[in-house]
């Protein structure tokens, strides 16, 4: 991803999360503290889809449309802040690649965790990416910021 692609980003977000919408200084900050976490994914009519992933504090997910300030100097996991991809660019296979270089990603970074907020029934999905629902009593506030259904998920690398 570069600062050139966050226009298409921000509309592949919009287009994706209609009920999780994001400042675009959220997609930018993300792209400048951690660039090797963020990636496009071309079609053949531009931008079909988008991952913002960083490593961020265990079971401390931030809340949906906040900044982060930076990013923590001893990080506990791997965090995918948003995974989209447009509707034709689905059932290709596109994410389960995606999931897997980030956790290499994770595991070069030193981390032996990836996490998450599933939300819109998203859970079903990154269950079968590996990941699980990890009930954590102090997130319940926050992740009914998100939506009802919003489940914090991990998946362990070792």
């Amino acid at each position: 991803m570069r600062v050139a692609d966050l226009p298409a980003v921000e509309a592949v977000g919009e287009a994706v999360h209609t009920a999780y919408p994001e400042d675009p200084e959220v997609f930018a900050e993300r792209l400048a503290l951690f660039p090797f976490g963020c990636h496009v994914l071309e079609g053949e009519d531009g931008l079909v889809g988008y991952l913002i992933s960083h490593p961020w504090r265990r079971a401390a997910p931030p809340a949906l449309n906040a900044r982060l300030g930076g990013l923590p100097e001893r990080p506990g996991t791997y965090y995918i802040h948003d995974l989209a991809l447009l509707p034709g660019a689905r059932g290709r296979g596109v994410a389960r690649r995606v999931v897997r270089a980030m956790a290499a990603m994770a595991i070069s970074q030193g981390l032996d965790e990836m996490s998450l907020v599933a939300v819109g029934g998203s859970g079903g999905f990154w269950a079968t990416q590996g990941f699980a629902r990890l009930e954590v009593p102090e997130l319940a506030a926050k992740l009914a910021s998100y939506d009802a259904g919003a489940a914090y998920m991990r998946r362990l690398l070792r």
